[in-house]
């Protein structure tokens, strides 16, 4: 009898969803349209880094950090350039988290001290949905988010 109530009560126990960043969520700090040739460059966005969702659970990889759900930010990319870079600046441990127009993840984590950044080499148009992480899941921590065409 006793075993039959722990296996209800396992059963009736509140289960822990494991979320994952989605590209189609609404972005926590805005979109842009950038084209090649943007002025002023580099564009820069204050964000807050950080989130609930552990990277290595849903994207395959070995990638560490922790990102929300929806992404922090939402570039639009159109223009023939040689390179596009989007990097994070912040006093925390923070993580890169990308999806680029071709559906492909990109990751970066202290690249410049502990600050994170991707260069994407003859970008492609579309969209990129951009997240800033931290690196030990703690959230609410101050970052900038910057996008340029010059070397970071």
């Amino acid at each position: 009898m006793r075993a039959l109530a722990l296996i209800i009560s396992l059963l009736m126990a509140p289960v822990v969803a494991i979320a994952c960043p989605n590209w189609q969520g609404q972005p926590h700090f805005g979109t842009a349209r950038l084209s090649a040739g943007f002025l002023p460059d580099p564009y820069n966005v204050n964000v807050t880094a950080g989130g609930v969702n552990q990277i290595s659970r849903c994207i395959n990889g070995g990638w560490a950090g922790y990102v929300s759900t929806r992404p922090d930010f939402d570039l639009y990319w159109s223009g023939s350039a040689s390179q596009l870079t989007i990097a994070a600046e912040s006093g925390a441990d923070t993580v890169l988290l990308i999806n680029d127009p071709n559906g492909t993840w990109h990751w970066s984590d202290d690249y410049r001290g502990l600050n994170p950044a991707i260069t994407f080499r003859y970008p492609v148009q579309g969209l990129y949905d951009i997240w800033v992480g931290t690196y030990d899941g703690r959230r609410g921590q101050g970052a900038r988010l910057v996008i340029t065409e010059y070397n970071y």
